[in-house]
């Protein structure tokens, strides 16, 4: 009779791997295959579906074993769902007395509820083994008969992976789903100790994976059914394939296209293909094999994506002390190549942009470096530059990591605040206004939060936030044209619109449509055609997607 395992994902989030709803980490594939090459039949689910249903419980205690992925580095705000706390695995661990309870991923570096505070390394309770090293690795040793550590060859993950890969279509929010794929592991940066706050480091100099490797997972993944994709799980993808021990290798644009070409030809039916991490740094210092990489990913990928900057901090004091990547010029500079290869629009939204990260609470911050990044975005905004998204996060500092040691955390709470509001107010609006005008249309938006006022997003690297001014049911999926700005959000109404069916909550997001005219507009439907509307209403700009049906 064949064992069943358990597989409870906890979620997880590191400077190079993503596994928060709508992502599926590589951790959840490889040890399904794992499993399965050991015998086991699995089952699969995650934390935010065992808390709508804590039932599913009783089915993991009839395991032969469960297996728990978690840990959170580098903490973000989550919306399609919310990572496993220390206190919700330890209730998990203790109460699950049947089976082998096993727990790995990042949580094995320690734990912090929030950025600001140092993550403390503790056993989670009621485990009986922690996987150290590579999760995959570790529970292949444990299930071999040996200790539950180790380092997995990619030639063992490029078979666990196709074995692991069908684990996807147990996803709760399946197809919907954002499958992670392993580029690397491993910094450049590591031989000189790597970013003052960074985990990737622990994994060591980078290795790369192999294209037929990466291919042959893609093809098992679609088969199961996985129609979204990011090549994720590194630094920075420009380095991808260059080998040797150079803190910012040369990129090799060959590779990269060989990379997207074969990745499609394994899914030629793919609807997302998106990237994640970028080292401005390596941009600024080979911009000509920079650029030819950015085409070549701009060439394969799907549109809407984003290469993800880890900027830290515009002050060259806090950088030096930290031993970060590239100085501000070298990022602006780095934005402005990106926008040239990638700002064109392609189906409505910019092909290709920058995102930049901020990380506060280093070594060496005084209130001045909060006025530098201030200044820095305000170049961006003054250059007439686009930018995805700005993310400011406080650090949250890991044993082994100079930053446990050396930090500013909590001396300057009230600047921090004040640049939050700032960018807010006075970045965020204006760059989504720019990225995204008023008659964007958005497509395959999927509603995850129904309310008077329903949200959704795109699958994408770092797809915005859809606010729609509807009762829409969560796991829809529709087309939306931008019709306002928040400051970390956009309205959208579904495209195309109905004009004389819109309720008045959502008929007065219509621009151009001021309060005196709803009513009027009310009164008047239906309308039969666009000429008719006008006489009441006047000219929109979003006339090209209303509809009189």
């Amino acid at each position: 009779m064949t064992s069943e395992a358990f597989i409870l994902d906890g979620y997880v989030d590191e400077p190079a791997c993503l596994g928060v709803p709508p992502y599926i980490s590589p951790y959840i594939r490889y040890c399904a295959g794992v499993l399965r090459e050991h015998g086991y039949a699995v089952r699969y689910t995650t934390i935010d579906a065992v808390r709508d249903d804590p039932t599913l419980l009783r089915t993991a205690a009839n395991a032969a074993l469960l297996l728990v992925i978690a840990g959170i580095t580098v903490p973000g705000k989550y919306l399609a769902g919310t990572p496993a706390t220390l206190t919700e695995l330890s209730q998990i661990g203790t109460l699950l007395r049947g089976p082998t309870t096993v727990i790995g991923g990042p949580i094995g570096f320690g734990y912090a509820p929030q950025g600001g505070a140092k993550a403390v390394e503790t056993a989670v309770a009621g485990f009986d083994h922690l996987l150290r090293g590579s999760p995959s690795a570790a529970l292949d040793a444990l299930l071999s008969g040996g200790e539950p550590e180790g380092t997995a060859s990619y030639a063992d993950i490029d078979r666990w992976s196709v074995l692991g890969a069908g684990v996807v279509a147990e996803h709760p929010m399946f197809p919907r789903v954002m499958v992670e794929l392993e580029t690397a592991q491993g910094c450049a940066r590591a031989a000189c100790g790597g970013c003052s706050f960074c985990t990737e480091p622990f994994y060591g100099l980078p290795r790369y994976r192999s294209i037929s490797g990466l291919a042959a997972e893609v093809a098992a993944l679609h088969e199961a059914g996985a129609r979204h994709f990011r090549l994720g799980r590194q630094p920075d993808l420009l380095a991808y394939g260059t080998g040797g021990d150079a803190e910012f290798p040369r990129p090799r644009p060959d590779l990269i296209e060989d990379l997207f070409t074969r990745v499609r030809a394994a899914a030629p039916d793919l609807e997302t293909l998106h990237i994640d991490n970028v080292n401005p740094g390596t941009i600024a210092r080979h911009e000509e094999e920079s650029r030819a990489a950015l085409q070549a990913i701009v060439a394969g990928h799907t549109p809407g994506d984003v290469a993800a900057f880890g900027m830290e901090t515009a002050d060259p004091a806090v950088i030096a002390a930290n031993n970060l990547k590239a100085l501000p010029d070298a990022v602006l500079r780095a934005v402005e190549i990106v926008n040239e290869v990638g700002g064109a629009r392609r189906n409505g939204v910019p092909d290709l942009l920058p995102g930049i990260n901020f990380v506060c609470g280093l070594a060496g911050e005084t209130p001045a470096t909060y006025e530098q990044n201030r200044a820095f975005l305000q170049q961006v905004l003054d250059a007439g530059l686009m930018v995805r998204r700005v993310n400011i996060r406080q650090l949250m500092p890991f044993a082994g990591t100079r930053a446990y040691e050396e930090n500013t955390l909590g001396k300057h709470a009230r600047e921090f605040r004040a640049f939050k509001e700032w960018v807010h107010k006075h970045f965020d609006l204006p760059m989504l206004q720019r990225v995204f005008p008023a008659g964007t249309l958005l497509r395959d938006v999927g509603v995850e939060k129904p309310g008077a006022t329903s949200f959704g997003r795109q699958m994408g690297s770092y797809p915005i936030l859809v606010g729609l001014p509807l009762q829409v049911p969560a796991g829809t999926a529709l087309d939306a044209v931008v019709v306002g700005w928040g400051h970390r959000s956009i309205t959208a109404l579904p495209a195309p619109i109905p004009v004389n069916t819109l309720p008045h909550t959502a008929l007065r997001w219509i621009p151009g449509l001021g309060k005196k005219t709803v009513p009027k507009v009310i009164v008047k439907r239906p309308f039969r055609d666009l000429a008719g509307f006008r006489k009441v209403a006047g000219k929109t700009r979003v006339e090209e997607y209303l509809s009189f049906e």
